[in-house]
């Protein structure tokens, strides 16, 4: 159920994944990496090759918080949003943007965005055209990312593409069919491998 996931990833995830000190560990670690092993700076080249170096970009599910912090190097002015209250402080205080805990579909925000960003994100929720539809109603542009399942598929089934968080792998076509669904209009759509070597599905999508 929707409440069993967001027990999940408040809570035991977090805590598993991120206690103590390793939120802290971990975001270092990645913005610590060389730029051609850094999929946060290839993803934010991306917006910016394609939205210029200012905006205002509300991210959505961002977790250890590097892309909020490499789009706020860029120029960008960013809103994080986490359903965790650990999360929420990191994004505060270590990466120094403003960070809203709270459920996305249901927090309310005083002003429209120049920018979404759901990056690694639909995967993990149960109706992702619903999400994305929000997105869509908060900015006139969307950067979408999700695992490419066409792409993972040869490499075997143990690939993290396939993991049991991810409640739903794309290919291009159905990347676009849910796009069509939260009524958005496909401006983009590129298949990849990211420097971390995930299969990566990337689409720029605006509302019709």
């Amino acid at each position: 159920t929707g409440r069993a996931l967001r027990c999940l990833y408040e809570g035991e995830y977090m805590a598993s994944t991120y206690a103590g000190d390793k939120l802290r560990a971990a975001f270092e670690r990645i913005m610590a990496l060389p730029p051609g092993a850094s999929d946060n700076l290839a993803r934010v080249a991306r917006v910016v090759d394609r939205c210029g170096s200012s905006g205002h970009v509300l991210d959505v599910g961002s977790g250890l918080g590097v892309f909020p912090a490499r789009m706020r190097e860029a120029g960008w002015e960013v809103t994080a949003l986490d359903p965790d209250p650990r999360a929420v402080a990191h994004l505060r205080d270590r990466v120094g943007v403003t960070a809203v805990e709270g459920d996305f579909m249901e927090v309310a925000f005083p002003e429209p965005f120049d920018l979404g960003a759901l990056n690694q994100v639909l995967e993990h929720v149960e109706d992702p055209a619903t999400m994305l539809a929000r997105a869509a109603a908060l900015a006139p542009l969307v950067y979408v990312e999700v695992p490419d399942a066409e792409g993972a598929a040869a490499a075997g089934p143990g690939r993290e593409e396939f993991f049991i968080e991810h409640l739903h792998v794309f290919s291009a076509a159905s990347l676009c069919l849910m796009a069509d669904r939260a009524g958005c209009r496909v401006r983009s759509v590129e298949r990849l491998v990211e420097p971390s070597t995930k299969f990566t599905l990337i689409a720029f999508l605006e509302p019709r």
